[in-house]
């Protein structure tokens, strides 16, 4: 009998996860940026800002961002390294890699792309100096696997940021669920026209390991040292993993 995983709150065949998930950007990829505008009030643009300012990336190094969707991070990281660096765009899906592609050389930057699987990496071992993933990691049907994939390819001295959806301060849990589970299906149907995948993005957000328990997995993989800041109470974590 095949395994099951989540698939939000469902419990879905291993095998189907990906193909749902994929139907989930297929179908929202035209409107990611601005239901992420929406969706966080722009806090999204601000996260990016504090993961990119304190990578310690540098002029010359190699980046791989992984489910690097409409190009954000690239972006940031294309800023950082220079003409001397190298900066992947990747993404699982083809329609969020095709809007990032495209956004990216709409502002004159050409970067190498890549069709990509987090648990099947196309890069040879120890060769990035920073491999960055911003909220894709849950969507991934096995995050050891990509967690592990991740340290193979980073150099020794390199060092993983991993930015996702954590486990929110427990206060504020109350309004969070409202406003995850009733506003944010409401903005996509009204602005996507598309509910469904937004409630599935709500839901994978609390099926996501929390904050200690992603750390963990990153150090049973291999890393040497993780830290994590929690952002705007909890909502997002930063994780660093280096690899020694």
């Amino acid at each position: 009998m095949e395994k099951t995983t989540h698939f939000g709150f469902k419990n879905v065949e291993e095998s189907a996860k990906a193909h749902k998930v994929a139907e989930v950007f297929h179908s929202v990829a035209q409107k990611y940026d601005v239901m992420n505008d929406l969706m966080s009030g722009g806090m999204h643009r601000v996260w990016k800002r504090f993961t990119l300012a304190t990578s310690g990336v540098s002029a010359g190094d190699k980046v791989l961002d992984i489910a690097g969707g409409t190009g954000d991070l690239a972006r940031g990281w294309s800023k950082r390294v220079g003409k001397s660096g190298e900066v992947w765009l990747t993404d699982i899906n083809s329609s969020m890699l095709t809007v990032g592609r495209d956004r990216l050389l709409d502002e004159g930057l050409m970067l190498p792309v890549s069709l990509a699987d987090a648990e099947k990496l196309p890069f040879p071992s120890n060769y990035f100096d920073c491999v960055s993933v911003a909220f894709g990691l849950r969507n991934m049907t096995h995050k050891e696997l990509a967690l592990a994939e991740m340290f193979r390819v980073l150099k020794p001295g390199g060092k993983l940021l991993v930015l996702e959806f954590s486990k929110i301060w427990k206060p504020l849990s109350p309004f969070y669920d409202l406003y995850s589970f009733k506003a944010l299906p409401l903005m996509g149907r009204l602005v996507a026209n598309d509910a469904e995948s937004y409630r599935y993005l709500a839901e994978s957000i609390r099926m996501h390991p929390d904050q200690e328990t992603l750390k963990q997995m990153m150090l049973d993989v291999g890393f040497g040292k993780v830290d994590y800041n929690n952002l705007t109470g909890g909502v997002v974590a930063l994780h660093k993993g280096h690899k020694f």
